[in-house]
């Protein structure tokens, strides 16, 4: 038995993701790694920037539809504080544009949930280890959007708030409760909205949801439950209003794998 000085120090993992009942799944999928990491906990993007300010991280994985401080933004924030912390980004978006905005921002990795199962052990891994990783369903649309070959679409042209206001749009938000979310006023909000039409060329509301559907650009939060991650935690069966984490709430959780 090896003396406990001589015991490799464990790595520590940030997981950011507002839906209690994903953080107990993707906890249960990362069990291969109990001998490497300790595992902390936070519900919104504040809350992980108050934990990697206070404690040393060598890797945070990142949802990026979270209300308040979106996923992007985070990433952003982490990048330029703590650019030593390594980004893995785990998304219900199975879009390329969420996934090249991510790496724009200085994520290494960038897994969907519905493949977490399958990919997340081995993404963390090679991220971890300084290399990149993309899911495999993203992959090959993401290099064709890199080298060309294939169009990227209108609303590759939007900022990243832009994005994420359509984002929520298309979901069924109303304007308010995107203000509010975003820590915004109404008046922004509706600029956004204003200026998306404007580059989309949309002449209507229901135009510019339209448009989100065809491009796949809800919230797929509603299926975070029968997602591999959501099933995979005790009970599994909780919606995404009970299963949302309160802003209030405790700031970390840390379990020890």
């Amino acid at each position: 038995m090896k003396h406990l000085d001589t015991l490799p120090a464990r790595r520590r993992l940030l997981l950011v993701d507002d839906h209690m009942v994903v953080r107990e799944g993707l906890k249960r999928v990362l069990e291969p790694l109990t001998d490497e990491w300790t595992i902390a906990e936070v519900a919104t993007g504040f809350q992980a920037l108050e934990s990697l300010r206070r404690e040393r991280f060598h890797l945070a994985v990142v949802d990026l539809s979270m209300p308040g401080m979106s996923g992007l933004d985070l990433i952003h924030r982490i990048k330029s504080e703590l650019p030593d912390v390594a980004v893995l980004v785990l998304s219900m978006h199975a879009e390329e544009q969420y996934a090249l905005r991510a790496f724009k921002a200085g994520a290494s990795g960038y897994v969907t949930k519905d493949s977490a199962s399958s990919e997340l052990v081995a993404a963390v891994r090679k991220v971890a280890g300084g290399g990149a990783y993309v899911t495999a369903s993203l992959a090959e649309r993401v290099v064709q959007q890199l080298n060309g070959v294939a169009q990227a679409p209108g609303h590759a042209h939007l900022s990243d708030r832009e994005l994420e206001v359509l984002r929520r749009i298309v979901a069924g938000q109303r304007l308010t409760d995107i203000a509010e979310d975003l820590h915004l006023s109404v008046k922004t909000v509706s600029t956004h909205k204003s200026r998306i039409q404007e580059k989309l060329q949309l002449p209507s509301m229901a135009a510019l949801i339209r448009y989100g559907l065809e491009h796949r650009l809800g919230d797929g939060e509603a299926e975070m439950a029968d997602s591999p991650a959501g099933a995979s935690s005790a009970g599994g069966s909780a919606g995404p209003s009970a299963d949302r984490q309160p802003s209030s709430a405790t700031p970390e959780e840390e379990t020890h794998l």
